[in-house]
């Protein structure tokens, strides 16, 4: 299994890198001790490529050859964030809702099968502004219904989570945010359960216990190695075991990641805990 990439957007930002290195059917990486490894990107070698953007369309643009280098590879699975914030001062540089919801039926028609499309509303976030707390909760009913419309069964969903360098951004850029109480955030999730269930949506809750508890919710494995390998053309076989290089709560099947934290993303979220940049 090959990520690309949950540690910055690869397709969106970085696609000379990622055509070069599929084109090239290795990727090298500097890991924390400062050792290069390895990856090996042959098609041959490769069971499925999970792709994390919150624009794809350098994909359906196939620019530098995007997507006649995927088209080599058995399997493409892709994770589509639209929050409903793009081009606001939360997410400055990602599409409008609007731009990323035009995207949807390319994707599906890339991808071969609704199913290996999966919409993340992650994260549902809360601000203040002027003594009024805001969300992007009125977002989810229009992505809800344009996913269903394409096919699509699986939106994911994840509550905010501060971590330093993001409390950090936000205090630099003056951003109120609101962490709301667990109690709130069940009620929250209750009510997008509702609308998803109302146009036929799987809603997962990512690493995120508390939130499964909330009927019509399940814990997500964004990679997901029984998922994938029966949605593979050929029924390959793929790994099972849990990822643990992931947080405890994650129930992802292992993965190689190819991106790279040094590739710092130029969407400018406010909230994103992996760009080390404020």
């Amino acid at each position: 299994m090959i990520s690309a990439s949950r540690r910055t957007d690869l397709v969106a930002s970085f696609p000379d890198w990622l055509a070069a290195a599929l084109r090239a059917r290795r990727a090298a990486l500097v890991g924390p001790r400062g050792r290069t490894v390895e990856i090996d990107l042959a098609p041959g070698a490769v069971h499925t490529v999970v792709l994390w953007s919150k624009d794809f369309s350098n994909l359906i643009r196939n620019e530098r050859g995007l997507g006649d280098l995927l088209a080599a590879y058995d399997q493409a699975y892709l994770h589509f964030t639209i929050t409903g914030l793009g081009g606001t001062a939360v997410e400055p540089g990602a599409p409008t809702t609007g731009d990323a919801l035009a995207q949807l039926p390319a994707l599906v028609a890339f991808a071969g099968d609704p199913r290996r499309v999966s919409v993340r509303f992650d994260p549902v976030l809360f601000w203040e502004e002027r003594g009024t707390v805001h969300s992007n909760l009125s977002a989810f009913r229009t992505i809800a219904a344009a996913a269903a419309a394409e096919g699509v069964k699986d939106v994911r969903i994840s509550f905010a989570q501060w971590y330093g360098k993001a409390i950090r951004r936000a205090s630099a850029r003056r951003f109120a945010f609101v962490d709301p109480p667990e109690e709130e955030k069940r009620s929250h999730a209750a009510g997008l359960a509702a609308i998803a269930a109302g146009h036929g949506l799987v809603l997962h809750a990512c690493s995120q216990p508390e939130i499964v508890r909330v009927p019509g919710i399940i814990p997500s494995s964004c990679i997901d190695g029984a998922l994938l390998e029966y949605l593979h053309p050929r029924g390959e076989p793929a790994p099972r075991r849990k990822d643990r290089s992931q947080r405890p709560d994650c129930l992802c099947t292992g993965s190689r990641d190819i991106g790279s934290y040094t590739q710092t993303c130029p969407h400018g979220c406010v909230y994103c805990y992996a760009n080390p940049s404020k």
